[in-house]
């Protein structure tokens, strides 16, 4: 229980640094999609690049993060050579990328699309910035190791400041001033950027940040150790393979979509259209990302612990307890939330609760996938992941020109279904854990009940009356986890 409490203290600090940040950032959603208009694309230009990027940030990381905490952790090992050989592999990485995207950018801008062809600067911005977060995310990963939770999160979130202050100058304040003086302002901005100015700014704040990090880098231990790096890249490749797939079921959608939906005028709309409410669906991301900053370390660091599958258990029961919490506290407030995004967009609602499902389910995964990390397995991991793309691929191939992006909502949902099932099935064969199924299905039907009940309201009733019932569901809810579990766990501590 004491290690559990230390799970739940540091699952707290990144999460408030998590999901603070993410609120805040979404500030740049309602920003975005009232500056630029839905029939623009705009907004579809920024959700597809951000996925290419994303996918290239896993590359580029090489999975090192996971492979540094197993590494570091191990009996007789030392941290700071295992972190100095993790950041040569990604710094090295990042430079060889760099000098592909800048000596091919034009044939890699033809291949993009039209817009690209036009605005080479998108691109080559965006590049810059994947490879100085891919070389951040190590000194990131140190300072999880180094019980450091604070600094992390302060950088996290000075990251997001500084980015939205700038949006906010570029996409408000500027524009009114160069409306009525464009003299004064013409030097540091001009009206036909538009959209690059998302990318420009980026770039800046990803720069920045990067200067905070001098105390980690002195740290570097400039050891050339073959051997360790043979061991490394052996723990790491399939874990590369495992982050390829699992990137991919979360951004492929956007990859795919412009290049088979049948209407290319109006691909990056309505791909801008999905991108903007997926947003409000990430959440539960959020929540996930909050929980796997602090469990990784937790997990490597007491594996050898006599309770610790007791405490996984306990882990993946209240993960999905809160998370559950957290779908329905959406789904009942979605007449607050939808005004996080523009009027325009708003028309793509209904792909939220289908998202959200599968962020849970992509949450479970991960609590799963520890069976592997701790076998040196990793391998298995990637297989999983490729049978959850391929599914993911299938239905987004089959059926985006038929259903538009409604295919990429339920594609997702599927393809992190078959991840979970076959992390799960696995995971109990080769290094069982004891969950307790019972719970976690009573919760899962209750919380199925109420959303549907929540969905079953009258259109004809206000927004008011629709919230107050869908308040009176959740705390409901909320009544019940209390009753069924927290009150045991208070008594159990007496």
């Amino acid at each position: 229980m004491a290690n559990l409490k230390g799970l739940l203290k540091d699952t707290v600090i990144y999460g408030v640094s998590s999901i603070v940040g993410r609120f805040l950032n979404y500030l740049l959603v309602p920003l975005y999609t009232i500056k630029i208009s839905a029939e623009s694309g705009g907004y579809g230009v920024v959700t597809n690049l951000y996925a290419y990027t994303a996918l290239i940030l896993v590359i580029l990381t090489f999975g090192m993060e996971t492979t540094f905490f197993r590494f570091a952790n191990k009996e007789g090992s030392d941290a700071r050579k295992v972190f100095s050989s993790s950041l040569f592999v990604v710094a090295f990485l990042a430079v060889v990328f760099l000098a592909a995207v800048f000596g091919f950018l034009t044939p890699i801008c033809h291949t993009l699309g039209k817009v690209y062809e036009q605005h080479h600067e998108y691109v080559w911005l965006m590049a810059s910035c994947v490879a100085i977060d891919a070389i951040q995310a190590i000194p990131f990963s140190y300072l999880r190791y180094k019980k450091r939770p604070i600094k992390f999160a302060a950088l996290k979130l000075l990251f997001i400041f500084l980015n939205i202050m700038l949006n906010l100058a570029y996409f408000v304040w500027l524009p009114k001033i160069y409306n009525t003086n464009p003299d004064a302002v013409s030097a540091i901005y001009d009206p036909n950027v538009g959209v690059g100015y998302v990318f420009i700014l980026n770039f800046i704040c990803t720069s920045f940040i990067t200067l905070f990090f001098i105390k980690e880098f002195k740290d570097i231990k400039f050891v050339f150790d073959k051997q360790l790096l043979r061991q490394m890249f052996a723990y790491s490749w399939p874990i590369l393979v495992l982050g390829i797939a699992g990137i991919l079921n979360q951004t492929a959608d956007k990859i795919i979509f412009p290049l088979v939906y049948p209407d290319e005028s109006q691909a990056q709309p309505q791909l801008g259209i999905y991108g903007a409410c997926v947003k409000i669906a990430m959440i539960m991301a959020m929540i996930t990302q909050a929980f796997r900053y602090a469990y990784e370390p937790f997990v490597f660091g007491h594996d050898k612990d006599k309770n610790s599958k007791e405490t996984y258990a306990l882990a993946m029961k209240y993960f999905i307890i809160f998370t559950l919490l957290a779908f329905l506290c959406v789904v009942g407030y979605m007449d607050i939330l939808k005004h996080i995004i523009g009027a325009g967009y708003r028309e793509g609602l209904k792909v939220v609760p289908i998202v959200m499902a599968a962020e849970i389910m992509m949450g479970v995964t991960f609590n799963l996938s520890f069976w592997y990390k701790l076998i040196d397995k990793t391998i298995w991991g990637a297989i999983i992941s490729i049978a959850g793309f391929v599914v993911l691929l299938v239905v987004n191939l089959v059926f985006i020109p038929k259903f538009s992006y409604m295919a990429c909502a339920w594609g997702g949902f599927a393809g992190y279904a078959t991840t979970m099932l076959f992390s799960y099935f696995l995971g109990q064969k080769y290094n069982p854990i004891n969950y307790p199924l019972k719970d976690i299905a009573i919760y899962t039907v209750f919380s199925v009940l109420i959303f549907v009940a929540m969905t079953m309201l009258p259109d004809s009733w206000s927004p008011f009356m629709r919230i107050a019932v869908n308040t009176v569901l959740i705390l409901l809810f909320t009544a019940f986890i209390v009753k069924k579990d927290l009150l045991k766990m208070l008594k159990r501590k007496h």
